[in-house]
């Protein structure tokens, strides 16, 4: 039972001393550039006024857009699907990702047939 005990604890102490391990400091690194400071200051204010190259369409101003679609007939589409229930569920908004039987669409035609 000691001998248990003690294995046990070395175990522990080897594994908390492999854990330990800090980093060294190597201390506070040289400057080492060879541009002078006129010349820093110069790239900063040329940078500045070169805008933000990372912005994609701020700088291209208005952009032209032209459509090929009828006026009325984007309307009218816009309208139907408005008017809709069913065209804004999202089944992901339902337990268990399943819309209720209530809210489908109706399987069967209620159109009548001529009788022959």
């Amino acid at each position: 039972m000691n001998a248990s005990k003690i294995i046990a604890t070395t175990a522990l102490s080897f594994l908390a001393a492999a854990g330990a391990q800090a980093e060294t400091y190597d201390g506070v690194h040289s400057l080492t550039s060879a541009a002078s400071r006129d010349e820093v200051a110069a790239q900063a204010v040329a940078t500045a006024r070169a805008g933000n190259p990372y912005a994609d369409g701020t700088s291209a101003g208005a952009q032209t857009f032209s459509s090929t679609a009828d006026r009325a007939a984007v309307r009218a589409e816009a309208v139907a699907k408005a008017h809709d229930p069913f065209e804004s569920l999202d089944r992901r908004a339902f337990y268990r990702d399943e819309v209720p039987a209530a809210y489908k669409k109706p399987k069967v035609s209620f159109t009548r047939q001529a009788g022959l």
